[in-house]
């Protein structure tokens, strides 16, 4: 926690300076308040080109001698326009509101007004609309210095890097750091030795979470306690999952804090992740899928954890619904599109926190590698699902969408016919199922390998492959026919020459149906069939359950 003693100290540094700089100012007594909010501006923006993590404005000390002179300006009091309170004017005023504090210093040669602002990250600070920054002993437009506001887009101070000084290990979480450990262990097994011999800070200290003992943005955000949260202020750290039904309306929600390495979890598990029954060509059997794989979702949950911008004060959001999961976070897509990072093989090279990024690396959360993305996406294919979907519309949002139900049969079987495809292609068919454009050389790559049937730019997903690999046959001896076909030859068999048994009509199918089934499995299939012919009443047996004779009704002829 800051002390009287340690603002006292950074005063004095600040004064032994030969002039002011930049990402400090010194006024005597002058606190207009649209002064104070356009030099809150100027020096963030200022701080951001120093390097420096935060800007200061004080008050009360002469600002060409640096000598104290006190003051009597009290911002809790003091009442911005509108005649609202001076600080929560000045908070509404910011864009984006990276944070500032005011605090009354008790300086031996006088009082004192301190306002510590965090430095512009990744865009400049504006105030009702307009960014400043100091150029010598002035304040000025921003948009002046062009060159200038270059750099501050271009300058990225990390802030999941910066020292929280009001936090101690006390504020993390007992659980979460026994979580952290056995992950840690698990992403570097020749250091289980060694790790388990380190004291907590030592831990931290190796695992990227703290800086020589001194917690974190970072820490508190994966390991902090839930009531340590206001210690990320004005930043939010929160994931909020909402359940909706068919119709947009809200049926439930859950609100998740750091810890943030224990929290996806709980998210996960919020998640209805029902069962999905699909019957693969040239088998009887449905098989059963998920909604949802589970790594698919994690990691979707990580990449908003790693990539969210903290100082825009917005949440990440898990919205479900029937058919699909949304999630959402706030922060520019930084590679770009989404085509780059996937099918040129180009994970991101910068991140938004690379601070933060390192320690989920370390406690196994993310892939060092990166390529999460393109995971996702094989992962779905594998699954024969839609791929997600990413939507970076918005200049401070991504959106990805996974989602949970089939939209077209063909795409589905289609996969699991050509496990040959490779994922450029899976990602033009799913473009298809989807009813999004194509292009024309796309459409002509989909329609040379036979994937696509309709004339351009309405297109569809073929109905079969077996003609464009050349199996026709084999194909059709796979897939078989559907169970009318089978039915009609038993009708026409027995019409024919019943009473049949039951072997007379084993003796005429077998070799008719799939064989990829067992003879098991046409045994039971044919046993199928003949059932649901009597159930129907279009065939009767005359003989006895073991010794059947069947024979076909007069009223089916």
């Amino acid at each position: 926690m800051t002390t009287q003693a340690d603002l006292i100290g950074l005063i004095n540094r600040l004064r032994s300076e030969p002039y002011e700089q930049e990402y400090f100012e010194f006024k005597a007594n002058n606190y207009e308040p649209q002064l104070i909010g356009e030099y809150l501006s100027a020096l963030s923006n200022g701080a951001c080109l120093a390097g420096k993590p935060r800007g200061y404005l004080i008050f009360g000390i002469d600002d060409t001698t640096h000598t104290i002179i006190g003051t009597n300006f009290d911002p809790y009091s003091t009442k911005g326009k509108g005649n609202q309170d001076l600080l929560l004017w000045l908070s509404l005023g910011l864009h984006p509101n990276v944070g500032f504090e005011a605090t009354v210093v008790d300086h031996p040669e006088g009082r004192l007004i301190l306002f510590a602002v965090t430095a512009a990250w990744d865009r400049p600070v504006k105030f009702y609309g307009t960014a400043y920054i100091r150029i010598g002993s002035s304040k000025t437009e921003l948009s002046k210095h062009p060159e200038l506001e270059r750099a501050i887009w271009t300058i990225r101070t990390d802030w999941s890097s910066q020292i929280c000084e009001s936090a101690s290990l006390e504020d993390i979480d007992p659980v979460a750091l026994i979580r952290a450990r056995e992950e840690f262990i698990t992403k570097h097994p020749g250091q289980a030795v060694e790790a388990g011999a380190w004291d907590d800070i030592t831990f931290l200290n190796k695992a990227g979470l703290t800086i020589r003992g001194a917690m974190t943005y970072t820490a508190l955000l994966l390991l902090g306690r839930p009531e340590s949260t206001a210690l990320l202020s004005p930043a939010v750290a929160r994931i909020t999952w909402i359940l909706k039904d068919d119709k947009n309306q809200e049926l439930d929600y859950y609100h998740a804090d750091p810890p943030f390495l224990i929290r996806v979890d709980e998210i996960f598990k919020k998640i209805r992740n029902l069962t999905i029954r699909v019957m693969p060509t040239g088998t009887l059997f449905p098989k059963e899928l998920s909604q949802y794989d589970s790594w698919v979702i994690r990691e979707a949950l990580h990449n908003c954890i790693a990539h969210q911008d903290y100082t825009l004060r917005g949440r990440i959001q898990v919205i479900e619904t029937p058919d699909a999961v949304l999630l959402t976070n706030l922060g520019r897509f930084l590679p770009g599109d989404v085509e780059t990072v996937i099918l040129q093989d180009a994970p991101l090279e910068i991140y938004r926190s690379p601070f933060l990024t390192a320690a989920m690396v370390n406690l196994n959360m993310i892939d060092t590698q990166g390529g999460g993305i393109k995971k996702m996406y094989q992962a779905q294919a594998r699954r024969f699902f839609p791929l997600p979907d990413y939507d970076i519309s918005e200049p401070d949002r991504v959106k990805v969408t996974i989602p949970g139900r089939i939209l077209d049969e063909q795409y589905t079987r289609l996969l699991m016919e050509r496990t040959d495809l490779d994922l450029h292609t899976i990602i033009l068919l799913d473009t298809v199922q989807k009813h999004k454009p194509l292009s024309k050389e796309e459409h002509a790559h989909l329609k040379k390998e036979g994937l696509v049937e309709g004339r351009y730019p309405k297109v569809f997903i073929a109905g079969s492959v077996a003609e464009v690999t050349g199996q026709t046959a084999k194909h059709m001896r796979e897939k078989g026919f559907d169970d009318r076909y089978y039915q009609d030859l038993i009708l026409l068999f027995i019409r024919e020459h019943g009473p049949v048994s039951r072997k007379e009509i084993d003796d005429l199918l077998m070799g008719k149906l799939p064989e990829i089934l067992t003879e098991g499995q046409k045994s039971t299939k044919i046993h199928n069939l003949v059932s649901t012919l009597s159930r129907q009443n279009q065939i009767k047996n005359t003989g006895t359950r073991k010794s059947p004779n069947w024979i076909v009704l007069e009223s089916e002829g």
